[in-house]
Parts: C-alpha cells; structure tokens; sequence
C-alpha cells in the first residue's frame, strides 16, 4: 500500500484528516461537550492545532516541491506530539470524560499515530 501512495497524496490525507480533526473537535465535540465531557475551551485548544497542521499540509501538498521528504517527516513527528498531547489531556481530564469522550479520543490518537507511522515509513523509504 505504502509504494501506492505518492509523498503528494500523503499531504494531502494529512491535510483532509487535520481538517476533518479541526471541524470535529471545535464545531462537534463544542456542540455536545455534555456527551464528551472535556472542556470547551480544551476542544478549542485542541482544534486551533489541526488548523494549523492543515495549513502546513496542504501548502506541502500544493506547493512545495523541495525537500518533501524532510517535510513530510516534520509533519508525522508534529503528529506524533499533537497524539502525546492529547494523551496527556486524556489522562489530566479522565475523570470528567465520558466514554464516549474517551473513545473519540483514544480513536483519534490510533488514527493519527496509524497516519504518523505511515509518512515515517514513506520518509525511510527514500533513505533505503
């Protein structure tokens, strides 16, 4: 699957998930904070980060044609740290989380660590 996906189609998942991330976690997970449990102004937080990663993401995607490989590995690590935060604000807020909460959670954190391993992947397979 890996050798199927261009460094170019790899941006641009990246950029449609931190947008789709964006969308759900400031306009969604806002709107029924009661079922989730975290705090409005954290799922604010939390959706200000994925703008900025669309940014980044689709402008690689678009524009950019130097050093995609040093980008795109930019992007995973940046991902990877977004997941540690995210962790982090998982355990800090457990206990006023619902299970649903958790589970959007924990089921974006698999879904964008699944992503970040994917880009590493892709970045190696240059150096190899």
């Amino acid at each position: 699957m890996l050798k199927q996906l261009s460094i170019k189609k790899l941006f641009l998942i990246d950029a449609i998930g931190a947008l789709v991330s964006a969308f759900m976690l400031g306009v969604v997970l806002v709107k029924f904070q009661y079922l989730i449990g975290m705090p409005k102004n954290i799922l604010y937080i939390l959706s200000a980060i994925p703008i900025a990663f669309f940014i980044n993401s689709f402008r690689c995607y678009k524009f950019t044609t130097n050093n995609l490989y040093q980008n795109l590995k930019v992007v995973a690590v940046l991902n990877l740290l977004y997941c540690g935060l995210t962790a982090s604000l998982l355990i800090i807020h457990f206990n006023s989380l619902t299970f649903l909460g958790v589970t959007y959670f924990i089921t974006e954190i698999i879904i964008v660590v699944a992503l970040s391993v994917l880009e590493l992947k892709a970045t190696l397979r240059k150096a190899g």
